[in-house]
């Protein structure tokens, strides 16, 4: 699952974004309201941790022109302000949940959590494809039954070709949204975590659901008769 934090604080930023990904999520940060309202209308997230202090654009104008083109968008405000009226305007305004600063991460981790768990949004929280199974938000995988112990890069990975199962989708297109980096065409890292995951997904029960498209990338599906 991919999530956007919209902080200012550099340091606070990066405790979140290290801490989150800790947790198997993918993190973006924006550190302004007028970067925020643009990267959460034009990608998808998962959820948004949304400061309310913020240079440019304040986070209830990010939180009013993100509210009206994604009105299922679980938006947790994070922020110092926590006057009554402050709780009352954000949740007025379309926010899902309200966190005090200082915080405990932990709670911050629990309330991701349940904001997910409350299925708001369009997306399926387990991912099924054949006889593999993915849940996101206790990131467990099951093969026919059986449990698949991956790492949280190997977990990510597997989401995102299940996202886009039957979609065949490129060693870029990887990159960016597994690594939050631009792709470097010297780097073969995405063949080396499906090699991971293909040991691990594939064999056994070995009806390979993870298939090599030539010249292009992968695609993961249930289909037999996909080029390898």
């Amino acid at each position: 699952m991919r999530i956007l934090i919209v902080e200012d604080d550099a340091p606070l930023a990066s405790f979140l974004r290290k801490g989150l990904q800790a947790e198997d999520y993918a993190v973006d940060v924006a550190t302004d309201g007028a970067l925020a309202r643009v990267m959460a209308l034009e990608s998808d997230y998962d959820l948004m941790i949304l400061d309310l202090n913020l240079p440019k654009l304040d986070g209830m104008a990010v939180l009013n022109a993100v509210r009206p083109k994604k009105p299922s968008l679980p938006v947790l405000v994070l922020t110092s302000r926590s006057r009554v009226e402050d709780r009352v305007q954000s949740l007025d305004t379309g926010a899902d949940d309200y966190l005090s600063k200082p915080f405990s991460f932990a709670e911050l981790a629990a309330r991701v959590r349940a904001l997910l768990r409350r299925g708001t949004r369009s997306f399926d929280v387990v991912l099924r494809v054949g006889d593999l199974e993915l849940d996101r938000v206790t990131h467990r995988v099951q093969r026919a039954g059986r449990s698949v112990e991956l790492t949280s890069k190997e977990f990510a990975l597997l989401e995102y070709l299940m996202r886009n199962s039957g979609r065949r989708v490129t060693r870029a297109m990887i990159i960016e949204h597994v690594w939050n980096l631009s792709f470097d065409t010297t780097t073969n890292v995405v063949d080396v975590y499906v090699a991971y995951l293909r040991r691990k997904v594939d064999r056994p029960p070995g009806r390979r659901l993870i298939h090599t498209i030539r010249g292009v990338g992968y695609e993961l599906s249930g289909h037999t008769g996909v080029p390898r």
